[in-house]
């Protein structure tokens, strides 16, 4: 099966698939979709899983469909972004990790290049075959050569940012990996407007898109893949006054508040255990002056998430004055859990090398505004992932399980909350199945691809089914050595050093999804099962061991240093060519006199 699958993902084929002239009758009165992607965001992030954040228009559409609490997606952004989209497993698509952490020695394999394979499907593909109109504006980050780009994969309209990240107030990259922040609109360079804010230009977009065909009378599908909450954080001062104080009391008691919310809300079971993470600080020991700065860099954090949610609010607000918002089905969720690469303190001398070298600055009073490059701590990030374990970059809950919401007038349930195990491949089918449009089968247009392996929530959404996995059936993901196998009400987790200690754990986590409670001693033939099964997923998927002393920070340094000094290496090659003859024939003459 591997081989097969090597072999169909470096065959090199672009997914240039022309839709059909003729619109099916059908599709003038199938829903609408809009698909909206946060970045970086924590489970207990927004007010219906438990945050103080102020969240208006998200707490509405929960109201109005099904959220999901045991929703798992992977555990950084380009890997979740090729199974959200495609319902395949992000190894056989081609993603299975950033390309920003990929080793040379993995990239001489064809499914270990960090972009989007050509031997998947897009649904925005599908959908426009179907009749849709399809539109993306925000984040892609699955690959930016010509053959890659969102508008070759299915979708009519884009502004897309092709890199990680990037500034949110201008045109800036954000890593010096980048030598500039790489935007596209419809398959060509885009230069950003001076009034540019990340979350209020993408919809600004979706709404022009969408107004630009309004009138013919054809469905549409917007992917709105936000940068919020990814670093660098930042938001608009009227939003980060609301926060300025909030988070006063430190990392330890905002944990504490969203568990306690969270077992309100349902979310998880009231006796949830938490781990306290060796990356959490100790709080009453920093001094009064480092607390308030700290408690800052989370307000503006919140106030990110607040702004992202006014322009949604904005979205939905233009969808019901043109009679829309009725035949819309929302999905809103998150690429990963929340990041806790940024420095526990910024004011470091190594913290401020790379945003220093980019003309970035730190400072208390201007943090987050235009020029400023701020993060969250290790710390707040475990409190934005409460009352879950880890964070971005690793396999425990905090860094797979995400919000999900499922909304919409069409929808028969409200105000639902399933506890039901769902994956990331599963949104693509769930799609389809609410937009009545078929799945590829082993070909497309032509031409083989990879079937999906996502399941279809909407018996979920419609209430006559409770779970879409059975007892039996497994989901597995690794990152970097970091891996998972869900099973049942079970998770089997490594999660490799700094933070992990390379073993292998299994937990409930239905019943403890902190990770508290390790029963691998107490149910060995659940283990060794698992591990077996996890075992056969590495083999059908390629997953690939990792080269020795790999790390990711180490791995993304090393790239960014050969990414910076490349022409230099170049220029400094070609010239010792050019002169290497004439120190030859210096030393020949030299010899030769002696």
């Amino acid at each position: 099966m591997l081989v097969g699958v090597l072999l169909l993902a470096g065959s090199g084929f672009a997914q240039v698939l022309d839709p059909p002239e003729e619109v099916p009758p059908e599709a003038v009165t199938r829903s609408n979709i809009v698909f909206i992607l946060a970045d970086d965001l924590g489970f207990t992030d927004i007010a219906p899983y438990g945050s103080e954040v102020n969240t208006p228009t998200l707490s509405a559409l929960a109201e109005q469909g099904v959220r999901f609490s045991n929703y798992h997606t992977a555990a950084n952004c380009a890997p979740a972004r090729a199974m959200l989209l495609t319902g395949v497993d992000n190894h056989l698509a081609g993603v299975p990790n950033i390309p920003e952490m990929l080793a040379p020695e993995q990239r001489s394999h064809a499914h270990y290049q960090g972009v989007l394979g050509d031997n998947v499907v897009t649904v925005a593909t599908l959908l426009e075959g179907a009749g849709y109109h399809t539109y993306m504006a925000g984040k892609w980050h699955l690959g930016s050569t010509p053959d890659k780009l969102p508008s070759r994969r299915g979708f009519q309209r884009t502004v897309a940012m092709m890199d990680s990240g990037a500034d949110n107030w201008e045109q800036r990259p954000y890593l010096p990996m980048y030598d500039e922040a790489n935007w596209f609109a419809d398959g060509e360079r885009f230069t950003l407007p001076e009034d540019f804010y990340s979350s209020r230009f993408l919809i600004d977009k979706t709404i022009e898109f969408i107004d630009s065909n309004i009138g013919d009378g054809r469905p549409f599908f917007a992917y709105v893949p936000f940068m919020a909450v990814h670093m660098p954080v930042q938001a608009p001062q009227e939003f980060i006054d609301r926060y300025m104080g909030v988070y006063d009391a430190g990392w330890d008691v905002l944990r504490e508040q969203r568990l306690q919310r969270a077992v309100g809300l349902g979310l998880v079971p009231a006796d949830t255990a938490m781990t306290r993470m060796s990356t959490t600080a100790d709080w009453d020991a920093l001094d009064d002056e480092r607390k308030r700065y700290e408690a800052k860099r989370m307000a503006v954090y919140g106030a990110m998430i607040e702004a992202m949610d006014y322009h949604i609010g904005r979205l939905v607000d233009y969808l019901k004055s043109t009679g829309q918002y009725e035949n819309t089905i929302f999905v809103f969720t998150s690429d990963n859990g929340s990041e806790g690469s940024g420095p526990a303190d910024p004011m470091a001398f190594p913290a401020s090398l790379g945003p220093g070298r980019l003309g970035y600055h730190n400072d208390y009073e201007r943090l987050g505004l235009k020029g400023s490059y701020n993060t969250i701590s290790p710390s707040f990030a475990s409190a934005a992932a409460s009352p879950l374990s880890f964070y971005k970059f690793y396999t425990g809950e905090g860094g797979m399980r995400v919000p999900l919401i499922i909304a919409g007038e069409r929808l028969p349930r409200k105000q639902v909350l399933s506890p039901a195990l769902a994956w990331a491949t599963d949104i693509t089918p769930t799609i389809l199945a609410l937009t009545g449009v078929d799945a590829p089968g082993s070909r497309y247009a032509g031409r083989p691809v990879l079937p999906m392996i996502g399941r279809d929530l909407s018996p979920l959404l419609d209430g006559s089914a409770d779970r879409v996995y059975g007892k039996e059936d497994v989901v597995g993901y690794e990152l970097t050595g970091h891996a998972a196998l869900f099973q049942g009400d079970y998770k089997l987790v490594v999660n490799q050093p700094p933070l992990g200690d390379g073993q292998w754990r299994l937990y409930n986590i239905a019943e403890d999804p902190g990770e508290v409670v390790d029963l691998a001693a107490e149910q060995p033939v659940v283990f060794q099962r698992m591990l077996a099964r996890y075992q056969r997923y590495a083999r059908e998927n390629g997953v690939l061991p990792l080269p020795a002393g790999y790390t990711q920070i180490r791995q993304l340094v090393a790239n960014t240093l050969q990414q910076q000094y490349r022409e230099e290496l170049l220029l400094f090659l070609l010239t010792l060519l050019l002169l290497t003859p004439f120190y030859v024939a210096y030393r020949m003459r030299r010899n030769s006199r002696r």
